[in-house]
């Protein structure tokens, strides 16, 4: 079985307009790219919070019937791929604890660094021990939060404890709030529909782009890092954990490589835009002839067109995905003759037979799935293979929010290029450069995150292991 990387999770909420639960589940659905494993809504109902959330992807989850029994003004959403705590009903999000002080929902896209630590301090407080239902460490934020008097004092209190990535979405039956750590690892964007007809102005926040899409939501600009957005019935206001000039951005740049969808807008550029400008920068350091330039669909399309413009050779589709695969009860047979990679992805014969190929696909990580990968183009006649990587060998373990925590996993954690190479059965292997990488967004390379790559981590891990660490102590 080939294990592919996973993402994190994907947020969504707003505030001020009727339909605001219908427009989460849309906002939701946009999303999806970012988590497949559950999926969940609270919104406000009078001075309380109502919830529904289940396994399965956004249109699994949800019926008209619910959607309705949640109608309200304000709401928020999540789609959870589980990088703390394993993937079960009770770990999905938005989580939402009801205690004598108040009641508050919260989802969270990303992963605390000292999640383990903060655990083990609640536990010893003793009244605290047995409150835990979940293995994620967003409860560990909800209980930090909820046990204080004063909400934002709270709120403040808690971001200050944690470390590590957090953009995170808070509901209480009079608000809605939005947080995002100080170095802004994982994308948050603020939206709105003006005011219109003597209705206000609505507020919305969500962790792309293409969700505002879909929603005629006008993007306004980043959640700030170290920022805390409120929205209540008086409109909205800004806070922040810690002065701007003590926060040091660290956007993961692996958004832009693979992760986000290409219509959005994630640190300010354009997914699509970036990829692009990948895909040029890869074909100048890496040149080859070849008669084809094709892409492993669909996050390496848009750096296979830069490429093929920069190079000059012609651009074509060769694998075609099927859309429609989602977890299978069909292993592969003993022989391998069908895999998953097999089940996902087909070549077409007539356009790779007897032709150097260029392949561009955006990362390696483990290596199985590009494996399988070349060889199907081996099988389908291609004269040459030549594989593209529009970013640098990923040598190091993610602990922000990106499933692989285990360097043991990587191959270029394991192997030389030259190694690579020979282990996917390729005439010729390119990465990247780290600094043409950063030269194809658009702020300064300071202002990104660049550990899986460099090994240079912006919060040093104190957790340092596996996503489901907190449910084996």
């Amino acid at each position: 079985m080939t294990k592919s990387i996973k993402d994190h999770c994907g947020l969504f909420g707003v505030f001020g307009i009727p339909d605001a639960v219908e427009r989460t589940y849309l906002g939701l659905y946009a999303q999806q790219h970012r988590g497949q494993e559950s999926a969940g809504i609270a919104s406000i109902q009078e001075d309380r919070l109502a919830f529904h959330k289940g396994m399965g992807l956004v249109s699994d989850v949800f019926s008209r019937e619910q959607l309705a029994r949640l109608a309200s003004h304000a709401a928020i959403g999540h789609v959870r791929y589980s990088t703390t705590g394993s993937s079960n009903v009770a770990n999905a999000q938005p989580l939402v604890v009801d205690s004598a002080r108040r009641m508050i929902a919260v989802a969270h896209n990303g992963n605390l660094v000292n999640s383990a630590l903060l655990r083990q301090e609640l536990e010893q407080q003793g009244h605290f021990f047995p409150i835990f239902h979940t293995t994620t460490d967003t409860e560990i934020v909800l209980y930090l939060v909820a046990r204080h008097p004063d909400l934002m004092k709270g709120l403040k209190q808690a971001l200050n404890a944690v470390q590590g990535a957090y953009s995170l979405l808070f509901l209480t039956p009079t608000a809605l709030i939005a947080a995002r750590d100080p170095q802004g690892f994982r994308p948050l964007v603020l939206g709105k529909i003006p005011a219109h007809n003597g209705r206000a102005e609505v507020w919305a926040v969500a962790s792309e782009t293409c969700a505002f899409d879909l929603n005629k939501i006008e993007r306004v600009r980043d959640v700030e890092p170290g920022e805390i957005i409120i929205v209540d019935n008086n409109g909205l206001r800004s806070e922040r954990t810690r002065p701007a000039s003590k926060c040091h951005p660290a956007h993961c740049m692996f958004e832009h490589v693979y992760f986000a969808r290409p219509d959005s807008v994630v640190h300010g550029d354009l997914v699509h835009r970036v990829r692009k400008n990948l895909g040029r920068f890869l074909a100048k350091e890496h040149p080859v002839k070849a008669d084809l330039v094709t892409p492993i669909p669909d996050s390496g399309t848009s750096a296979a067109l830069g490429f093929a413009e920069a190079s000059g050779i012609p651009f074509e589709m060769a694998f075609m995905r099927n859309h429609y695969v989602g977890r299978t009860f069909i292993q592969p047979r003993p022989d391998d003759r069908c895999s998953n990679v097999e089940i996902k992805l087909s070549v077409i014969r007539e356009v790779v037979q007897g032709k150097r190929v260029v392949v561009v696909d955006d990362s390696i990580i483990r290596g199985t799935t590009s494996r399988s990968r070349m060889r199907l183009l081996r099988e389908a006649g291609a004269k040459e293979v030549h594989l593209r990587v529009s970013c640098p060998p990923t040598k190091h373990p993610c602990y922000y929010g990106i499933d692989f925590p285990d360097p043991n996993e990587l191959v270029a954690n394991q192997k030389s290029v030259a190694e690579i190479q020979r282990h996917l059965g390729v005439d010729s292997l390119g990465y990247l450069s780290l600094e043409k990488m950063l030269s194809a967004v658009s702020l300064p390379p300071d202002r990104y995150c660049t550990a899986c790559w460099s090994g240079e981590y912006a919060v040093p891990p104190v957790d340092r292991m596996a996503k489901n660490r907190l449910e084996t102590r």
